[in-house]
Formats: C-alpha cells, structure tokens, sequence
C-alpha cells in the first residue's frame, strides 16, 4: 500500500483559484501562495458577514494511543463524504507544528486518501503563520528585557516576569535557562525559559481573535509581569500591541488549500489541546460558516480536551452554535484502552475490546452533557475482524444508543464515509444549535469551574492543590477575572493525569500544578500533573528519518 506521502504526490491538484470559484471566493480576493494555497482577504470575508450560517460539526476522539484513531484523517474524509451527497462543505483544520512532525507524532494533513493538500508544505512552512507568531512572541520579550535594561520605568520584579520566550521545535534544554550572561551589555540575568510556539498565548489569542482589530486589543491585555507590589503589567503597558499586529497582519487571514478530491478546507492556527485550547482559528471558522452549509472541524486530542475547550471556550467565546459532533474510535485503539500491547494489535481479542469500550462510552455521555447527540465512527483498520466491527456497533446501538458507521475513507476517500456523513448530515439539519450548553455557566466561580471540569469529564473524584495555588485562584477571582474559563493544560493519554492509566479511571484526583492567567486569549490556564509547555524530543526523532532525496524529493515526513 502506497504511504501517505506517495498518495499525496499522486494528487492532481487543482490551481487555488478554481478551489476558490467552488466557493464564491474570486481569485481578486486571494492571495496566493504558489499554485495551490493562499490566504483569503480579511475584507472579502468581512463582506460575508450578512449571509447566513452553515451547520458546525465537530469532531472529536477517544483518548488516543499509539495504536492510532484519525481524527484529522477522518474529518477530511467525512468532509469529501458531504461533498459527495450533495452537501456544500467546508473543512477547517489546525496547521502543524514543526515540533510534532520531526518529534514523534507526524503530521497533521490526513491520511491515505483522505488528506489535504499540498502536504509537504502545508507540514512544513505553510504560509509562515506560526513563524510570524513566534516573532510577534519573542519581539514581546525582546521589548520587556529592553524596558527593564533601560530603567525599568513600569516596575517589572524580574522575578515576577510572566513572559517567556516560545521556539516552534520541541526542545527540552530551553524549558529553563538563565538569560542576559556575559556583562553588563547584555542587561541584567534573571530566569527564563522557551515554551513550544503552540503554547504561547500569542498563538491563542490569535485563534480566538474575530479580527486584526480585536487581535490588536487582546494582545494588549496579556499580562507579562508584575510589579513589587504585585500589581499586573500589560504588553500594552509597553506598547508592544501594534507592533506585534504588523508581523500578524498577513497570518491573520485563512489559508485555503484543498483536499486530494478538490474540496476546500481552510488551515489556520494550530494551538495544541493537551497544553492549549486546540481549535483552528475562529477567524476561519466563522469564513467558512459563511462560505459553505456544513463545516466540519476538528478539536485536538480526546474529547476530554479538544472538545471540552472547544465547547467551553471557542464556541462560548465566539457565539458558535454545533450542531452535530462525531467522536472517532478505532478497534486497535479500544484493545490498547482495554489492556493489550501495540504488538499484539493484530490478533483478534473480543474481551480486550468490550473492556476498552468504556472509554468511549464516557466520551459519548461527556458529549451529550453539552446538549448535542454525537455519532461514533469507526475508523477502520485493515487488520479489524468482523467480530470485532460487529461488538463496537452493537455496543453503540443496544448500550450507548448510539449512532455509528463503520468507515473506511482512508483507503476509499469520501465514498467510504458516505454513511458517516448521512447520519451526521441527519442530525445536524434536525438542530437549530439551541440545545447546544457549556458545561458550566460564565459566573461560576473558577474553583469551582476546575472541580465541575475535573468531576463531569475526567470522572475524578476532587483535586488536590497546595496552599499557593489555592491563594492564586481566590487572588485571580477577588481581581475580577471569574467569569474565564477553564484551560486545562494535562495528558492527552487519560481522562487522569496519569498517561498509562487507559480506559475510563474513576474516583481518582487530579493534582494541580501551577496556575497562569491567559488575560488576552480570555482564559485561565491550569496546568496538571507532569505536563510540559515545552515537549522533548524521543529517543529517535522522526527527524532522524527525513531528508531530500536525489531528485528533490522530500521523504520521511509522513
């Protein structure tokens, strides 16, 4: 079987500009980026604002292994599937980060034949978005060290600087640093350190921004520091904002790219789950809603996390409404959640697979307490038996009461989703998006939000945190900030922060690390247990894989 890579070479790709005609973008209103991307004009797309919504799907998982699910593979797929009922689609992805794709993870375009392209690129450099985050992040910290060189006038406690620096590579030697040695020239030393550019707030104030304008004021809002007195300092404290919005201004616009059967799909921002709120920008996703009758997106990670900060952030925050939403599962994934190795994946195993059911059973009641009704897609592996197949379906419809189709858009395209996107296209024209809740309300007081996120999603029993950290929260609120949500920075492996412990773990405590004010981006950011805002790199990077070959050729990426 041809890999992803070797089937994305084979596209006939059609020119941008046709992919635009498709829907209603004149090619005076893009901006290309050679034949095959570019970005559509904020103007163009401010013109739309009187047309009227298309349906918002989600899509989402189970907690992933390293068995696979395809999420991103399978929001590709059921947007070809649309397609190819008749339903105008739109696909709106998040772009990739260079950490993942030369780290462990690959990239995020797809799979087999169910993949937007041109992939190469679009896991490469793109368009340049997430560089122009990263300098618009690091010209902030360049700014705050340059302020307190040249007589600290705000009153910055060096060591109350809340800013760091961000890097788009997974590099564990920069997590903690000393910065400004080697003399007085160099200002003065303090700590520092590097988050990975997914994690930084510049990046998901530039997913949550409706336009340039609010970007520029939300930027304005982050808080980078504090005083002696321990009184907040602003980046337009500094006056940063407008310099930042320059490096910004083209990344800000929708990339339009399209998939191996001509279908467009928008590739914007691309903030992890497990560390961040993991959505694609709303930028893009109003676009599309404006541009197509249904527009399927995806939120990183499990549900547990994409989901949630999808449901509870991105859509309260932007006034989207879903109206249907999918959860991915795989056969091979639910063996893993019910206890066999990677290695033995490929044997038939009835009771592995029932005891791995309950992770996707919480999934599917953690859905509905957002008031949508969601369909479980099967993603099929070659490998699955049909005895397998047939106990997830028949645990779907007799226990969950559930939706679910079997599908196989990774070796088939949209004509393997077809029955995925008929069920899908069913409840989404049966909602008019009033069901549709946050978890918890704007004025539940934060603790409390982090106890009912803890409680309703990961199935635990309380958490635990020290004095300091329950100071931070009574300080943050008593300031003004309780109507946030919550960030839940945590493993995507478990619904517990424990990454081995699979399945669907109950009564267990989540532990809270630290706790860090998101001003801008509009959020509170509480880290759990041992994750890290800067990833590390495996024992053998898939770095170590990739390389030109003699005609040219990129190979290894995916």
């Amino acid at each position: 079987m041809a890999t992803d890579i070797e089937i994305a070479r084979e596209a006939k790709m059609r020119p941008i500009a046709e992919i635009g005609a498709k829907i209603g973008v004149p090619e005076t209103q893009l901006s290309p980026y050679g034949r095959h991307i570019a970005k559509v004009d904020l103007d163009h797309i401010e013109s739309l604002s009187s047309r009227p919504d298309g349906k918002l799907i989600l899509v989402t998982a189970i907690n992933p292994t390293p068995a696979g699910e395809g999420k991103t593979t399978t929001t590709v797929g059921l947007g070809d599937a649309l397609n190819r009922i008749g339903k105008k689609t739109m696909i709106c992805l998040r772009e990739p980060s260079l950490g993942p794709c030369f780290g462990v993870k690959g990239g995020a375009a797809g799979g087999g034949y169910a993949q937007i392209v041109p992939m190469e690129q679009i896991n490469l450099h793109f368009t340049g978005d997430f560089h122009a985050i990263t300098a618009a992040h690091n010209l902030l910290s360049a700014m705050i060290d340059n302020h307190i060189y040249w007589g600290n006038a705000l009153g910055f406690d060096t060591r109350r600087i809340a800013w760091r620096r961000a890097i788009d590579m997974n590099d564990r030697s920069l997590r903690q640093i000393v910065s400004s040695l080697g003399g007085v020239s160099n200002g003065f030393s303090r700590e520092d350190g590097f988050d990975i550019t997914v994690a930084s707030e510049v990046m998901a104030v530039f997913c949550l921004a409706t336009s340039l304008a609010d970007l520029e004021e939300r930027l304005g809002r982050m808080v980078v520091g504090y005083t002696r007195e321990r009184k907040p300092i602003h980046a337009r404290d500094l006056k940063a904002p407008g310099a930042m919005a320059v490096l910004l201004k083209d990344a800000v616009a929708p990339n339009l790219v399209q998939t191996l059967e001509g279908n467009p799909a928008f590739v914007h921002g691309g903030p992890f789950a497990n560390i961040a709120h993991g959505c694609n920008s709303v930028i893009a996703t109003k676009a599309a809603l404006k541009l197509g009758d249904y527009v399927v997106t995806e939120a990183g990670f499990g549900a547990d996390l994409g989901a949630e900060k999808f449901l509870d952030i991105k859509c309260r925050s932007a006034g989207l409404k879903p109206a249907a939403a999918v959860i991915v599962a795989t056969v091979r994934a639910l063996k893993m959640h019910g206890g066999v190795e990677k290695a033995d994946l490929g044997t038939e195993n009835l009771a592995a697979l029932e005891k791995g059911l309950v992770n996707l059973a919480r999934h599917v009641g953690n859905i509905r307490k957002f008031g949508l009704e969601p369909v479980v897609a099967i993603n099929h592996f070659t490998a699955d038996t049909q005895a397998e197949n047939a106990l997830v379906a028949r645990y779907c419809r007799e226990t969950l009461k559930v939706e679910v189709a079997l599908c196989r858009h990774w070796a088939e395209g949209g004509a393997g989703a077809e029955d995925l996107a008929r069920k899908v296209a069913a409840i989404a024209d049966a909602s008019d998006g009033t069901r549709y809740k946050p978890l918890y309300p704007t004025e539940m007081p934060l603790w409390e939000k982090m106890e009912t996120i803890a409680r309703e999603i990961y199935g635990a029993s309380g958490l635990s945190a020290d004095s300091g950290i329950r100071a931070q929260f009574d300080k943050l609120q008593a300031e003004g900030f309780g109507h946030l949500p919550i960030c839940v920075a945590k493993t995507q492996y478990s619904f517990s922060t424990d990454p081995g412990l699979r399945g669907a773990p109950s009564d267990h405590v989540v532990p809270i690390r630290e706790v860090s004010l998101s001003a801008g981006a509009g959020f509170l950011v509480v880290i759990c247990g041992e994750i890290m805002r800067m990833p590390g790199l495996p024992k053998v990077p898939s770095a170590e894989k990739i390389f030109i070959d003699a005609d040219g050729r990129i190979e290894g990426l995916f």
